[in-house]
């Protein structure tokens, strides 16, 4: 197996993403993994591996706007809802992706099911990692603090922004090699701390949990929900309530677990995730 970090042109936009290749063939359907705010695919760095060994491609992209893919102006970019689904929507199609397992995390990973609720004919099952899934989700006052006029254009140009809301929503440190990671954009260029501060305004989160809420009542593809227990901004009832009318839905409790699972809860979440995506391609 290999594990590539690749950049690819689609339009005027650059995406970065992580790449987990099996070697040899396989019949398994890829793994498509998205991120949550203020993150970016390094978020995924154990679950590539383990995917690649199970023989299952997976591809975890930066948002445009977050991490090493293109962070362009608001003038040049919405930061809506709306335009990451659009942008998604070509980036997949540029690298061929056309029926695949949907994993998604946190603030930001919302427009990935609103992308699979437009797109249900690509999506094989989904799985869920503390993400807004009802109207019942606010906005952290963490991160509404970023989107703030005037103290928003400070706050986002600030690199510990991340180590501290990270390890806030986590509820555990996270070791400087990893921040070092992380901080990097922030550090690189301003651009980093203006495409954040435009994606919290314009998340219109309201809206996009009306679309999820009333559009997954219809859904016909399994769900696994995993959920942090210990989430200090999305709480438990949002999950239960998600999961309560679902024909195929199934809800794992993580203990002692916050908001960004991945963080320091790969191994647990692999039990349930790997045999979860591990669906053949029947095309």
């Amino acid at each position: 197996m290999s594990i590539t970090e690749n950049k690819i042109q689609v339009g005027s936009l650059e995406w970065f993403y992580r790449e987990s290749s099996p070697i040899g063939r396989t019949d398994l359907l890829p793994v498509l993994l998205l991120h949550g705010l203020p993150s970016q695919s390094y978020s995924w760095r154990n679950f590539l591996p383990a995917l690649a060994k199970q023989g299952t491609r997976a591809i975890a992209p930066d948002w445009i706007g977050f991490g090493f893919s293109s962070k362009p102006e608001k003038r040049d970019f919405a930061y809506t809802p709306d335009a990451f689904i659009t942008a998604l929507e070509e980036f997949l199609k540029s690298i061929e992706l056309e029926r695949f397992s949907l994993v998604v995390q946190g603030f930001l990973g919302s427009v990935g099911l609103q992308y699979a609720l437009r797109h249900p004919e690509q999506i094989a099952n989904i799985a869920i990692l503390n993400t807004p899934i009802s109207s019942q989700a606010k906005l952290p006052w963490k991160i509404q603090q970023m989107g703030l006029p005037l103290a928003g254009e400070m706050i986002t140009q600030d690199p510990l922004l991340v180590d501290r809301t990270l390890e806030g929503g986590s509820r555990y440190v996270i070791t400087d090699k990893d921040l070092d990671i992380y901080r990097k954009p922030f550090l690189k260029s301003s651009a980093a701390g203006r495409s954040l501060l435009a994606t919290i305004r314009n998340l219109q989160l309201p809206s996009a949990m009306t679309e999820i809420e009333s559009g997954f009542q219809k859904w016909q593809q399994q769900i696994l929900i995993l959920w942090g227990m210990i989430d200090p901004w999305l709480p438990l009832k949002i999950a239960q309530d998600f999961v309560n009318p679902l024909a195929l839905g199934d809800l794992i409790k993580l203990n002692n677990v916050g908001h960004y699972p991945q963080e320091h809860y790969h191994e647990t979440i692999l039990e349930d995730l790997l045999p979860f995506v591990r669906v053949k391609d029947v095309s």
